[in-house]
């Protein structure tokens, strides 16, 4: 990006660091979905719910109490993307913290630890927690073959600049000639 005169710094969002968005995001959806997971799957066998479905019901219910904690720390987390967006005008971060993997993998090992695959969530959550816009493009491929992706934050109602950052990146890819075989 910088070849092509883009300004480029490697920053960090310090209220992302105070609280996991992810943690915020199953308290706070926790209440709001739990209901309509339930009204949805009611009568069916545990093997056929996905992960996501049996995760949400084994949750414990929200109180309020928590469920007012988590919209705080939803808060929080919004003050600290508003306080990055205020001196920069994006933010391209990967999708996830390893190139993508075949479906129905479960648990990954990242830096020497066994995570479960909802960890892999950490760098897309915050914009559901947010509501901040973001696109993701591939941008390279790993040496087993599989997509490597970057992720592209812009400010709340700032489409036109994710999209101008894409087409900037998509510019200089490695892989902008790579379409599937059919």
């Amino acid at each position: 990006m910088k070849d092509i005169g883009v300004s480029v710094e490697h920053v960090g969002i310090p209220a992302l660091e105070r609280d996991f968005a992810l943690d915020v995001f199953n308290r706070l959806h926790v209440m709001e979905m739990k209901p309509a997971f339930e009204e949805a799957t009611a009568g069916r066998r545990d093997d056929e719910l996905y992960k996501m479905a049996k995760t949400m019901l084994s949750l414990p219910d929200t109180s309020m109490t928590d469920y007012i904690d988590a919209e705080k720390a939803a808060e929080h987390i919004r003050d600290g993307y508003a306080d990055y967006f205020s001196r920069y005008d994006a933010l391209i971060t990967h999708v996830l913290p390893i190139p993508a993997h075949k479906h129905g993998v479960e648990e990954f090992v990242i830096d020497g630890k066994t995570v479960d695959a909802t960890y892999l969530q950490g760098a897309t959550v915050p914009l559901n927690v947010t509501g901040l816009p973001g696109v993701s493009m591939r941008f390279g491929t790993s040496s087993e073959g599989m997509p490597i992706n970057v992720q592209i934050v812009g400010a709340w109602q700032a489409e036109s600049t994710i999209l101008h950052v894409a087409s900037l990146l998509e510019s200089i890819s490695p892989v902008r000639g790579l379409y599937p075989d059919l």
